[in-house]
C-alpha cells in the first residue's frame, strides 16, 4: 500500500512520518486489497487534527481524529480506520449462504 503523509502548518519529522506510516500498514492484515492512503497532519491552537482517506477495491473511508499529541490522534485514527475496513469486508463476504433455505430433516 502507498502512504503519502502531508502536513498543514506543520513539519513533518521522520519520526511522526514512519509512526504514521507503520500504523496504516496495519490496515492490511484484515483486508488485502488497500490501495492507496493520504494522511493530513494539521496543527491548530495547539490541537493535534489527523485525517486520513483510504482507497480500497469498492470503497474510499476516511477518518478524523482530534488530541493534544499527533502520536495518539494517529493510533486513535488508526483505530477507527481499522474498524471502516472491517465493516466493509464483512459487507463484501457473501451471505447467499445463510439465506437458503435448509432441508428438513
Amino acid at each position: 500500500m502507498q502512504i503519502d503523509v502531508t502536513g498543514k502548518h506543520i513539519e513533518i519529522t521522520s519520526a511522526i512520518h514512519s509512526y504514521v506510516v507503520k500504523k496504516l500498514q496495519r490496515l492490511e492484515r484484515h483486508f488485502d486489497h488497500v490501495t492507496h492512503g493520504h494522511v493530513i497532519l494539521e496543527m491548530e491552537n495547539g490541537l493535534s487534527h489527523v485525517s486520513a482517506t483510504v482507497h480500497t477495491n469498492g470503497a474510499q473511508l476516511f477518518a478524523t481524529a482530534h488530541h493534544d499529541d499527533m502520536y495518539t490522534a494517529a493510533d486513535h485514527l488508526a483505530h477507527k480506520l481499522d474498524r471502516q475496513i472491517l465493516k466493509h469486508k464483512e459487507k463484501l463476504t457473501d451471505h447467499s449462504r445463510e439465506r437458503r433455505i435448509r432441508p428438513k430433516d
